[in-house]
Protein backbone atom coordinates (compact mmCIF):
# COMPACT_ATOMS: atom_id res chain seq x y z
CA UNK A 1 0.00 0.00 0.00
CA UNK A 2 1.02 3.62 -0.58
CA UNK A 3 -0.03 6.94 1.74
CA UNK A 4 -2.99 8.53 0.16
CA UNK A 5 -2.27 11.82 -1.15
CA UNK A 6 -3.48 15.26 0.78
CA UNK A 7 -4.30 16.86 4.33
CA UNK A 8 -6.15 15.40 6.71
CA UNK A 9 -8.91 17.60 7.19
CA UNK A 10 -10.95 18.89 10.90
CA UNK A 11 -13.00 16.33 9.56
CA UNK A 12 -11.36 13.42 9.40
CA UNK A 13 -10.60 10.65 11.56
CA UNK A 14 -14.12 9.33 12.66
CA UNK A 15 -15.06 13.15 13.06
CA UNK A 16 -18.55 12.80 11.63
CA UNK A 17 -19.10 10.36 14.00
CA UNK A 18 -17.48 12.56 17.10
CA UNK A 19 -19.80 15.49 16.22
CA UNK A 20 -22.74 13.62 16.61
CA UNK A 21 -22.10 13.16 20.09
CA UNK A 22 -20.99 16.17 21.57
CA UNK A 23 -23.92 17.68 22.18
CA UNK A 24 -22.75 21.16 21.79
CA UNK A 25 -19.67 21.65 23.89
CA UNK A 26 -17.35 24.33 23.22
CA UNK A 27 -14.16 22.86 21.95
CA UNK A 28 -10.47 24.12 23.21
CA UNK A 29 -7.46 25.12 20.68
CA UNK A 30 -5.76 22.05 22.15
CA UNK A 31 -3.60 20.86 25.26
CA UNK A 32 -2.30 24.35 26.34
CA UNK A 33 -0.08 23.00 29.65
CA UNK A 34 0.30 26.74 30.62
CA UNK A 35 -3.57 27.40 31.03
CA UNK A 36 -4.59 26.95 34.53
CA UNK A 37 -7.43 25.49 33.12
CA UNK A 38 -6.67 22.08 31.67
CA UNK A 39 -7.40 19.53 33.68
CA UNK A 40 -4.65 17.39 35.36
CA UNK A 41 -6.00 13.70 34.35
CA UNK A 42 -5.97 15.47 30.37
CA UNK A 43 -2.68 17.11 30.56
CA UNK A 44 -1.02 13.38 32.01
CA UNK A 45 -3.20 11.60 29.46
CA UNK A 46 -1.50 13.87 26.71
CA UNK A 47 2.05 13.29 28.59
CA UNK A 48 1.44 9.65 28.05
CA UNK A 49 1.46 10.21 24.47
CA UNK A 50 4.66 12.11 24.18
CA UNK A 51 6.31 9.54 25.83
CA UNK A 52 5.00 6.36 24.01
CA UNK A 53 7.90 4.27 22.58
CA UNK A 54 7.21 4.10 18.40
CA UNK A 55 8.44 2.18 15.62
CA UNK A 56 11.28 4.50 13.92
CA UNK A 57 9.39 3.77 10.25
CA UNK A 58 6.78 6.05 11.37
CA UNK A 59 6.80 9.67 12.17
CA UNK A 60 4.70 11.60 14.66
CA UNK A 61 4.14 14.80 15.19
CA UNK A 62 1.15 17.21 16.73
CA UNK A 63 -0.98 19.23 14.81
CA UNK A 64 -4.11 21.47 15.46
CA UNK A 65 -7.21 19.39 16.92
CA UNK A 66 -10.51 19.90 15.84
CA UNK A 67 -12.77 22.30 17.36
CA UNK A 68 -16.54 21.94 19.61
CA UNK A 69 -15.95 17.90 19.32
CA UNK A 70 -15.17 18.11 23.05
CA UNK A 71 -13.89 20.87 25.94
CA UNK A 72 -10.10 19.75 25.64
CA UNK A 73 -8.66 17.91 22.24
CA UNK A 74 -5.24 16.91 21.36
CA UNK A 75 -4.10 15.75 18.13
CA UNK A 76 -1.49 14.23 16.26
CA UNK A 77 -0.59 13.32 12.84
CA UNK A 78 1.33 10.13 11.84
CA UNK A 79 3.36 9.04 8.53
CA UNK A 80 4.42 5.44 8.13
CA UNK A 81 7.68 5.67 6.04
CA UNK A 82 9.77 3.06 4.36
CA UNK A 83 13.10 5.02 3.17
CA UNK A 84 11.74 7.94 0.70
CA UNK A 85 7.97 6.14 0.32
CA UNK A 86 5.06 7.08 2.33
CA UNK A 87 3.35 4.13 3.03
CA UNK A 88 0.19 5.60 5.10
CA UNK A 89 -1.05 8.28 6.88
CA UNK A 90 -3.32 9.13 9.91
CA UNK A 91 -4.63 11.20 12.71
CA UNK A 92 -5.19 10.54 15.69
CA UNK A 93 -7.24 12.92 18.27
CA UNK A 94 -7.78 12.37 22.14
CA UNK A 95 -10.82 13.90 23.55
CA UNK A 96 -11.66 14.84 26.83
CA UNK A 97 -15.15 16.05 28.72
CA UNK A 98 -14.56 16.32 32.67
CA UNK A 99 -18.36 15.73 33.38
CA UNK A 100 -18.15 12.76 31.21
CA UNK A 101 -20.61 11.69 27.95
CA UNK A 102 -23.16 9.86 27.55
CA UNK A 103 -22.49 8.31 23.99
CA UNK A 104 -18.83 7.98 25.16
CA UNK A 105 -19.56 6.37 28.68
CA UNK A 106 -16.57 7.71 29.96
CA UNK A 107 -14.89 11.00 29.98
CA UNK A 108 -12.53 10.39 27.32
CA UNK A 109 -12.44 9.59 23.48
CA UNK A 110 -10.14 8.87 20.63
CA UNK A 111 -10.77 9.22 16.99
CA UNK A 112 -9.04 8.10 14.45
CA UNK A 113 -8.29 8.28 10.34
CA UNK A 114 -5.83 5.88 8.86
CA UNK A 115 -5.53 5.42 5.07
CA UNK A 116 -3.70 4.27 2.50
CA UNK A 117 -3.40 3.33 -1.27
CA UNK A 118 -4.27 -0.05 -2.30
CA UNK A 119 -2.63 -2.83 -4.32
CA UNK A 120 -5.35 -3.65 -7.32
CA UNK A 121 -5.65 -7.04 -6.08
CA UNK A 122 -6.32 -6.46 -2.58
CA UNK A 123 -8.93 -3.84 -3.58
CA UNK A 124 -10.81 -6.29 -5.25
CA UNK A 125 -10.76 -8.96 -2.18
CA UNK A 126 -15.13 -8.51 -1.45
CA UNK A 127 -13.94 -9.28 2.48
CA UNK A 128 -11.23 -6.17 2.77
CA UNK A 129 -13.41 -3.82 4.85
CA UNK A 130 -13.76 -6.91 7.57
CA UNK A 131 -10.42 -7.56 7.43
CA UNK A 132 -9.60 -3.73 7.87
CA UNK A 133 -11.80 -3.25 10.68
CA UNK A 134 -10.25 -6.76 12.12
CA UNK A 135 -6.95 -4.86 12.42
CA UNK A 136 -7.98 -2.47 14.29
CA UNK A 137 -9.42 -4.90 17.15
CA UNK A 138 -6.29 -6.53 17.21
CA UNK A 139 -4.06 -4.14 17.38
CA UNK A 140 -5.97 -2.83 20.44
CA UNK A 141 -6.34 -6.36 22.11
CA UNK A 142 -2.63 -7.31 20.96
CA UNK A 143 -1.69 -4.56 23.66
CA UNK A 144 -3.87 -5.51 26.32
CA UNK A 145 -6.23 -3.05 25.96
CA UNK A 146 -9.97 -2.74 27.13
CA UNK A 147 -12.32 -0.04 24.97
CA UNK A 148 -15.94 0.81 25.10
CA UNK A 149 -18.42 2.10 22.53
CA UNK A 150 -16.35 0.89 19.37
CA UNK A 151 -17.80 2.52 16.02
CA UNK A 152 -16.75 3.61 13.01
CA UNK A 153 -16.64 3.12 8.67
CA UNK A 154 -14.20 1.15 6.67
CA UNK A 155 -14.43 3.01 2.76
CA UNK A 156 -12.70 1.56 -0.22
CA UNK A 157 -12.52 4.45 -3.09
CA UNK A 158 -11.49 3.75 -6.77
CA UNK A 159 -10.59 6.92 -9.25
CA UNK A 160 -10.09 6.25 -12.53
CA UNK A 161 -8.88 8.98 -15.20
CA UNK A 162 -10.10 10.09 -18.18
CA UNK A 163 -9.35 12.91 -21.06
CA UNK A 164 -6.25 14.67 -20.47
CA UNK A 165 -5.49 12.30 -17.73
CA UNK A 166 -5.97 9.42 -19.45
CA UNK A 167 -2.53 8.22 -19.13
CA UNK A 168 -2.59 7.88 -15.01
CA UNK A 169 -3.63 4.05 -13.61
CA UNK A 170 -6.55 3.80 -11.81
CA UNK A 171 -6.34 4.23 -8.05
CA UNK A 172 -8.02 2.47 -5.17
CA UNK A 173 -7.72 3.82 -1.45
CA UNK A 174 -8.83 2.30 1.82
CA UNK A 175 -9.85 4.62 4.51
CA UNK A 176 -10.67 3.81 8.20
CA UNK A 177 -12.50 6.48 10.25
CA UNK A 178 -13.13 4.57 14.00
CA UNK A 179 -13.48 5.68 17.49
CA UNK A 180 -13.96 4.24 20.75
CA UNK A 181 -13.81 5.22 24.54
CA UNK A 182 -10.37 4.20 26.47
CA UNK A 183 -11.00 2.27 29.88
CA UNK A 184 -9.55 4.45 32.24
CA UNK A 185 -7.67 3.39 35.07
CA UNK A 186 -7.98 4.58 39.15
CA UNK A 187 -6.49 7.68 38.52
CA UNK A 188 -8.87 8.51 35.75
CA UNK A 189 -6.72 8.45 33.37
CA UNK A 190 -6.61 6.22 30.05
CA UNK A 191 -2.55 4.49 29.20
CA UNK A 192 -2.77 7.10 25.81
CA UNK A 193 0.67 5.60 25.27
CA UNK A 194 -0.65 2.21 24.67
CA UNK A 195 -3.50 3.53 22.73
CA UNK A 196 -0.81 5.10 20.51
CA UNK A 197 1.17 2.38 20.19
CA UNK A 198 -1.94 -0.17 19.35
CA UNK A 199 -2.37 2.68 16.89
CA UNK A 200 1.03 2.85 15.42
CA UNK A 201 0.41 -0.99 14.97
CA UNK A 202 -2.65 -0.49 12.79
CA UNK A 203 -0.99 2.07 10.97
CA UNK A 204 2.00 -0.10 10.10
CA UNK A 205 -0.13 -3.11 9.01
CA UNK A 206 -2.25 -1.28 6.67
CA UNK A 207 0.76 0.34 5.19
CA UNK A 208 2.41 -3.07 4.75
CA UNK A 209 5.04 -3.36 6.80
CA UNK A 210 5.60 -6.50 8.86
CA UNK A 211 5.44 -6.78 12.53
CA UNK A 212 8.05 -5.04 14.93
CA UNK A 213 10.68 -7.40 16.12
CA UNK A 214 12.07 -6.99 19.68
CA UNK A 215 14.04 -3.92 19.56
CA UNK A 216 12.12 -2.27 16.85
CA UNK A 217 11.16 1.11 18.75
CA UNK A 218 12.60 4.32 20.27
CA UNK A 219 11.79 6.95 21.87
CA UNK A 220 9.72 9.76 20.10
CA UNK A 221 9.96 12.98 21.72
CA UNK A 222 7.16 14.53 19.90
CA UNK A 223 7.76 18.41 19.19
CA UNK A 224 5.72 21.22 20.07
CA UNK A 225 2.95 22.00 18.24
CA UNK A 226 3.08 23.90 14.54
CA UNK A 227 1.46 24.95 11.50
CA UNK A 228 0.06 22.47 9.32
CA UNK A 229 2.70 19.52 7.87
CA UNK A 230 3.26 20.33 3.82
CA UNK A 231 2.50 18.09 1.40
CA UNK A 232 4.69 14.91 0.21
Amino acid sequence: MAAAQGRLSDGAGGMDEARKTEGGTEGAEGAREADGGVPLPFRTAVEGLRAAKLRPQIEVEPTRPPQRLAPHAYALEATVVDGDQDLADGRLVLLHDPAGHDAWQGAFRLVTLVRAELEPEMAADPLLPEVCWSWLVDALQGRGLACGEPSGTVTRASSHYFGGLSERPATSQIEIRASWTPRESLGGVPDTGAHLAAWCDLLAQVGGLPPAGPGDASVVTLPQRRGPRQQR
